[in-house]
């Protein structure tokens, strides 16, 4: 609870309004993040009180501050009462919903108003539906013409969550790659037309209480505590990639019985069209974890899948991949193979052998330890991966990277585009038209779980790469979109637009 009297929950705030109301008082309402109150705030505040008498103004909750990790830097209690601290201000309530517009239809305002640099996002979803919220209780719309400032920059500025080396990479880089710039090319990607092609893998995720050893047993006994099934593998790049790009396919393989298709279905964005193939014998591929959720510790995990099965199906995939290539025009075709077995000698020579702009990553993990080199692929315009991998795949543990990008790049018929992630040390990306390499540091803060965060990676950057964008550029976005991928649980969720967006707009204010 706040000390100022003036921050109220929303339901007291509501019969304190709809008295005011009765007694003849125009109401105005304001709505924000306020995460750094500055004179651009002070100046549209006062000057939506002058509209009339109430002034109410309600204030995001920490869990919609849509800016990326480390923001809010002021929790909403403390935002709140910075905004009651004014005088202009005669009431505060913390928003409990993504948007204003169930706030709007409780505390039905005379006057809503926006500060001026919202007109010019008048048609954007959420404006849309607070406009409609604001008619709908008999209220109209107002924007302030006051001075503006960047809360972002400011706080970027003087409350740099980041160490220096890194607050240093961003002064120089956002020089160099404007906000509204990058935002601009990041939606020009809508129309990019996408196929991917890879292992369905469900992520079962059992939280457990481990309670103890057992007195005639040298194992560990856990109480379990909730479970939940997440879409992983090319699942999780597909929705990463549909959230930039309105047009993907998706090529995946899943067992004939009990395969969860209804689960996987509904777990995917509506513009994904999906083709299922379907193992006779194996199964879908269910990766199931044991976690702790106290500290999330991964306690152990159980591999349900069978990757010398997949050559069953290599002729009818082949068949249906190399008629999609020549009927439909691709900007794209991502390949994420995970090693499992979906993607054999004779379909890897199939995409190699195309003439579409080719993405790959393919991925070394416990199951395919050694066994799933990226030289497999032997033509790509970008590869993506991590250091573990490209060292494995030229058995060379201690070179610098920058050689063994150049061996890569020897290795393959066209040399492309190369992103190698780097975790707690950020990415290097590789520019294969003059060969430099730029080192992009680690944009994270807050980490849940890595799970997810290389796929995100490269579902972000591929599109990228495949419009030309620049490959300091494609790091940088790549870093970004690992930074919001390591605060999710697993594949709970794919990395949201909007979040992404303002991400990258908050990193480069």
């Amino acid at each position: 609870m706040s000390l100022n009297p003036k921050v109220k929950s929303l339901d007291e705030l509501a019969m304190i309004l709809q008295k005011l109301k009765i007694e003849g008082k125009k109401i105005i309402h304001c709505q924000g993040v306020f995460d750094l109150i500055h004179l651009g705030h002070i100046r549209h505040l006062e000057a939506a009180k002058a509209l009339g008498d109430i002034l109410v103004v309600t204030v995001t909750t920490d869990k919609y501050v849509d800016k990326g990790p480390g923001r809010p830097v002021f929790t909403q209690e403390l935002r709140a009462e910075s905004i009651a601290a004014l005088e202009c201000v005669n009431y505060v309530a913390i928003n409990a919903w993504p948007t204003a517009v169930e706030t709007i239809r409780r505390l039905r305002p005379d006057i809503f108003v926006y500060g001026n640099e919202y007109m010019q996002k008048a048609e954007d979803e959420t404006r849309v539906s607070e406009y409609e919220a604001v008619e709908s209780v008999g209220g109209m719309i107002h924007f302030t013409d006051e001075i503006t400032f960047s809360s972002s920059a400011l706080l970027n500025e003087y409350f740099g969550i980041y160490p220096e080396p890194v607050n240093n990479f961003l002064k120089t880089f956002k020089q160099k790659y404007p906000a509204d710039q990058v935002i601009e090319r990041l939606k020009g990607l809508k129309n990019i037309k996408a196929l991917l092609i890879g292992e369905t893998i469900l992520d079962e995720y059992h939280f457990v209480d481990p309670i103890g050893k057992p007195p005639k047993g040298t194992h560990i006994a856990a109480k379990l505590l909730s479970e939940e099934v997440h879409a992983g593998g090319i699942l999780a790049c597909a929705n990463n990639l549909a959230g930039l790009c309105d047009h993907v396919e998706l090529i995946t393989a899943i067992g004939k019985r009990d395969n969860k298709e209804k689960l996987i279905r509904g777990k995917l964005r509506p513009n994904i069209l999906p083709r299922f193939f379907y193992y006779g014998r194996a199964p879908t591929i269910i990766k199931r974890r044991f976690l702790d959720p106290a500290f999330f510790n991964k306690l152990f995990e159980i591999y349900v899948c069978d990757d010398s099965l997949a050559i069953e199906l290599e002729d009818k995939i082949g068949s249906y991949i190399a008629d999609v290539l020549q009927k439909r025009n691709y900007d794209l075709v991502l390949v994420l193979d995970y090693g499992h077995g979906l993607l054999t000698p004779k379909l890897i020579n199939l995409f190699c052998s195309s003439h579409v702009f080719l993405a790959v990553n393919a991925q070394t993990n416990t199951a395919n330890m050694g066994f799933n080199p990226i030289t497999k692929y032997f033509r790509a315009n970008y590869f993506c991966l991590d250091d573990k991998e490209l060292r494995l795949a030229f058995q060379d543990k201690h070179s610098d990277l920058e050689k063994l990008i150049e061996k890569l790049g020897q290795k393959v018929s066209l040399p492309g585009a190369v992103c190698v992630t780097l975790g707690s040390r950020g990415a290097i990306a590789h520019n294969p038209e003059d060969k430099t390499i730029f080192s992009i540091p680690v944009l994270s803060q807050k980490i849940i779980d890595t799970t997810g965060a290389g796929d995100a990676f490269l579902a972000i950057t591929a599109p990228c790469v495949a419009r030309g964008f620049p490959s300091e550029l494609v790091g940088f976005i790549g870093n970004a979109a690992g930074a919001l991928a390591v605060t999710i649980v697993g594949n709970r969720e794919p990395v949201t637009t909007e979040a992404f967006l303002n991400f990258v707009k908050t990193l480069l204010k």
